[in-house]
């Protein structure tokens, strides 16, 4: 039975480790009527939280911190994990409790962070396989996020693939009012979407003006096998100034499906990767493979950094999404590394010894 959010103020003491609770994004495509009956048969009974709008993640975050779970997974994708991860270490830190780790449980779309850490396609057996798994104490490691506009996010970033995921989303909400509504969070949508209008708008759209300016401490460029280019660039420096196509930041090397977008995402801890490209369509098409893999370091076109604190300008004004969730145009922002760590559960790494 899926549980509803303790009392505002309600107040519990900590719970074993071994108790999980999972959240789960009702909207998500494959978060099913039939996933959530599984979910809810391995979970203890009061485990399970269905969160089905965005205002649902403030109530959800005080009941697990007031009831202090040791792990929190999440379902949905990305974006869901961005929202809860927030939201909980907000409560907690208002709180002064712990923090717990986080997980995920691939039910998303993308699922980048299932890359990091190693979690199962969650369907039928693979939901109690990694929740076992859970139990029998899977490793952790610590991971930085980015700090953007008040989330905390494993990426963000302006240009195609936030025109991509803006698109995806009209095209998603009108196919929901069709016969076709049980394919719209899927495949088919993301083809109509980059067919019928990321695609067009790409080739006429006008490439941005983006000045990347360091307001942290020194920023470093690096080229091919992480190599340091140049020297280091201090704080109120303009770390890169020109046209881009793409603009991010990530804190681990992976969009969804595996794509490899910040091959340095991970070189340092208190740094995370700016990635800033002017490649043409037809640039990204021919060097697709050696793009997808993370292997592509044409310093003509790609321009990576590792950095602790930037501002961004971009002119006009630009598509923003966090997370993998769009967030409309943007033609200023400030992002940081985030300054605590958090744990994430690590299906690759090796159990801890207590």
């Amino acid at each position: 039975m899926t549980t509803e959010p303790d009392a505002p103020g309600k107040d519990a003491a900590p719970l074993p480790r071994e108790r999980i609770a999972v959240v789960v994004n009702g909207n998500a495509k494959s978060v099913t009527d039939e996933v959530i009956s599984t979910l809810d048969q391995i979970l203890l009974g009061g485990d399970l939280f269905v969160s089905r709008k965005l205002e649902d993640a403030e109530d959800i975050a005080r009941t697990l911190v007031n009831r202090g779970y040791g792990t929190v997974l999440t379902g949905g994708g990305d974006g869901t994990f961005t929202v809860m991860v927030t939201e909980v270490v907000r409560e907690a830190e208002r709180q002064g409790r712990p923090v717990p780790r986080f997980g995920l449980l691939k039910l998303g779309t993308g699922n980048a962070l299932a890359w990091v850490a190693g979690a199962s396609r969650a369907k039928g057996r693979g939901l109690a396989v990694d929740i076992q798994r859970l139990r029998e104490d899977a490793g952790s490691r610590s991971m930085r996020l980015v700090d953007v506009e008040g989330y905390l996010a494993p990426f963000a970033g302006f240009g195609v693939d936030a025109v991509v995921l803006t698109d995806y989303a009209d095209v998603k909400a009108m196919l929901g009012k069709t016969m076709l509504r049980r394919y719209a969070a899927g495949g088919l949508s993301y083809a109509l979407a980059s067919v019928t209008r990321s695609i067009p708008s790409y080739v006429v759209r006008p490439v941005p003006h983006c000045r990347v300016i360091n307001r942290g401490a020194e920023a470093f460029r690096i080229g091919a096998k992480a190599g340091l280019m140049g020297q280091p660039i201090p704080t109120g420096e303009t770390i890169y100034e020109g046209p881009a196509r793409i603009v991010g930041l990530a804190t681990i090397p992976y969009y969804g499906f595996g794509f490899r977008m910040f091959p340095f995402a991970d070189e340092r801890p208190d740094r995370m990767q700016l990635r800033v490209s002017t490649i043409s369509s037809l640039g990204f098409v021919r060097n697709f493979p050696a793009i997808w893999r993370g292997e592509y370091h044409d310093p003509a076109v790609v321009f990576d950094y590792l950095v602790d604190a930037v501002e961004i300008e971009m002119d006009p004004p630009t598509v923003f999404q966090i997370g993998g969730d769009p967030q409309g145009e943007r033609s200023r922002l400030s992002a940081r590394v985030s300054r605590s760590p958090i744990q994430l559960v690590d299906f690759y790494g090796p159990p801890s010894a207590d």
